[in-house]
This record gives C-alpha cells, structure tokens and sequence, in this order.
C-alpha cells in the first residue's frame, strides 16, 4: 500500500448526490476547491498526482461510507499534525454534508513513524508481569486536585502496598502551585520506594507533564532526571506532536502513558467528528506506550465493538510498531472487573479510581479487592464466590454490587 486510505461516514446534504458529496471530501482536502482553477492548466497539469481518489461508496445506515485515497507524496512523513489537516481538516464544514465522521485510516510504511519504545512487553518488563500476563491494575489519584504533595504520596503508598502496577495523576492535574510537579514527583517515587521495599513489586509513576509546547520536552526531561519512571501526556490538548517528539528523544528512557481527555467531543457523536480508531492508530505511530479506550462497563459511554477494534489497532502486528497497552478507565470497581476482561482479555490496564480509594476500609483495601476480583476472573470463578474467603471483595461488592 502507498497511499493513505481514510474511511469516512457521511450524509450527503439535501440534494448532493452520495458521489458529489464524496467527491467533495477527496477534493478539498487535496488539490481541489469550489469553482474552477486558471492555477491548473496544461503546464501545471502536474499537479493532479496529488488529486484525492474516491475508491468506494456503501450505503451505510441512514448514510454512506466511502474509502478515500490520499497520494503518499502530499503527507510530510512523520508531520502528524499535517497527516490530520489532510484526513480531518475542513472536510467537517463542508455545505455539501449534513454529517461526516473519520471512522479509520491506513497508515502506509514510510508515514508510520516509529512507535512506542516500550510497548506491551516492554512495560511488563518494568512491573515483573511478563510470565503471568494478567490484566495491570491502575488507579488515579484522588480526589483528582487538591491534595498536597505529602498527601498524594500517602495515597500513592496504600495503592502501591495494596497491590496496584500504576499510579497515575488525573488529567486536570498538572504543576500547580497547590502541588507542584516536582515536588510531587519526589514525594511520590520515595513513597513508591518503600512499598517496593516491603512488597517486591515495582509500581509505576505517570506523572502528568502536560503543558504548553514550548516547555513540554524541558518538563519531561526535569521530570526523568528527577526519577519518573513513566510519564503523562493529554495527547489532545497538548498534541501529537507533543507525544512524538518525547518519544523520539533518546533520554526520554520511560515509558508514555496517554490521556485522551477531550476527545468526546470528537468521538462521541456516531454521525459527525472523528472516531477512537484514527487516534488510536495515531498514538501509535507518535510513540504512546499506553492509550486510554474505554470500558465496556464502566461510566463512560462506549460501543463494545468499536473498543474491541480500537484495541486492536493498538496491539495487533503493524510492521515495525510494538504493540500499546489499552487502558480500561472510567467508573471501574471489583466487581465490573469480570466484564472487562472476559470481553478485552488479559493484554488491559484495568483503572480505577474511587473503585479503589472509595472502599469502605481505605486505598489499600481497594486495591486489594481489585486485584482479588482479577485473580477471580483469571480462575473463572465468580467474584461472589471468590469474595467469600476474600474480605476486601467482599467489602467492595456489598459496597458498589457486582455489574
């Protein structure tokens, strides 16, 4: 494959043919505008190696699905944010759709970029995993802002003796002065490191790096030579480019968490916008070693089978790119843990937030009863059975049920 193939959903505004519609798209977003160009005549006739190609259209629920093709010399390889001014630029304000959405993309070899530099394995390594391959366990420090760094490390230390593979910062918590990153960070991995003394188990740390482009890379660097050992990006408010050139740079020696806030307003709407699927294929391609999918269970609103396809774009083979661990986050407790894993499998990060520091009897008990509901599932047996000889499950299923 040479060419960048996107597929699109889209209704045709009143009166424009499915053809003329689509014809709209490959048009605009390549060589073409509304009227007629003196610019493009005989001696420039060159140019139209770089036209758009309609290669299929199908009737699709109340709309249509059409397969464009873009030439491969129109992209700057490795420039994400001008793949996406091409596959999702003014397309969505075009008069001749009602609706468009970006369902896909086919990223040929050459626009691929590197990937992730640790990737599933590579994470299993960190966290001793490799052998058992059973689901992570995550949590979210809570309550999301507010506490200091001396009380984010006390959370950090029940979740980490408790038994969770990562500790992360929410979305919304970055370098302020209530908390700042540093400062964070150190009390934190000291915190980190005396649960690894009484436990053997190494967690992980994404601390939140998130910031303004000018500053991002001097962040993560600071945050590294002051012991991270995994990092945070908010890939859609900072940026692809923001998670790319961190995993370009060879000091940048720990793994990328990525955040997808933000991108409901592009994906949640099935008619319109941009789905889970291109970002997710774009994450990879810019390096993420783990990306946030969605739960089948959880709080969020998600399509079961676009998870399921969304996960595999980030882990099946593709060429050179190491596979990217999916994460499951949003209103996960013990006992929607059976659910996530007999549908996503065992290859998850399997988040939770107040499903762990809401347990009735503390952070460590939470975490303890979601690491009991997993070893639950992974036996096939029942969390209500398992909960009977274990009392953090059971704790946690009187509290939140089990669905």
């Amino acid at each position: 494959m040479k060419d960048l193939i996107a597929t699109y959903y889209f209704k045709p505004a009143q009166g424009v043919t499915p053809e003329i519609a689509a014809q709209a798209i490959s048009q605009e977003q390549t060589t073409g505008t509304w009227t007629d160009l003196t610019t493009v005549n005989a001696k420039t006739s060159y140019v139209h190696a770089f036209d758009g190609e309609v290669l299929e259209i199908v009737p699709s629920g109340d709309g249509y699905q059409t397969k464009l093709g873009y030439p491969y010399e129109i992209f700057e390889p490795g420039n994400i944010p001008q793949y996406l001014s091409v596959i999702a630029g003014n397309l969505f304000g075009l008069g001749k759709l009602d609706a468009v959405r970006l369902l896909d993309i086919e990223i040929p070899k050459g626009l691929d970029g590197n990937g992730p530099k640790f990737g599933i394995e590579g994470v299993r390594k960190l966290v001793g995993t490799g052998t058992s391959r059973r689901p992570h366990i995550g949590t979210i420090i809570k309550p999301k802002v507010g506490l200091n760094p001396k009380d984010t490390a006390k959370v950090a230390y029940e979740a980490a003796i408790g038994g969770v593979d990562l500790i992360k910062d929410d979305e919304t918590l970055t370098d302020q002065k209530f908390c700042p990153l540093l400062d964070r960070l150190a009390a934190v991995m000291d915190s980190l490191d005396t649960a690894k003394d009484e436990t053997g188990q190494q967690v992980l740390y994404a601390v939140n790096v998130t910031t303004g482009g000018d500053k991002i890379h001097e962040l993560a660097l600071n945050a590294v030579r002051n012991g991270a050992n995994m990092l945070m990006v908010d890939v859609l408010t900072a940026g692809f480019a923001a998670v790319q050139c961190l995993a370009a740079d060879p000091a940048i020696t720990v793994p990328i968490h990525v955040h997808r806030t933000m991108h409901g307003a592009l994906t949640r709407n099935p008619e319109h916008g941009i789905a889970m699927r291109p970002i997710a294929k774009l994450v990879r391609v810019c390096g993420g070693d783990q990306l946030h999918t969605g739960t089948v269970s959880g709080k969020m609103g998600g399509n079961v089978a676009e998870i399921l396809g969304d996960n595999a774009a980030l882990t099946c083979p593709e060429g050179k790119l190491l596979p990217v661990f999916p994460v499951a986050s949003g209103g996960l407790h013990p006992g929607k843990v059976h659910a996530e894993i007999t549908t996503l499998g065992n290859e998850i990060v399997l988040q939770a937030g107040g499903g762990i520091h809401g347990h009735p009897d503390g952070t460590a008990a939470g975490a303890r009863a979601m690491r009991q509901a997993v070893d639950a599932a992974i036996q096939g047996i029942s969390a209500t059975e398992y909960a009977k000889t274990h009392v953090e499950l059971r704790r946690a299923l009187e509290k939140w049920g089990n669905a």
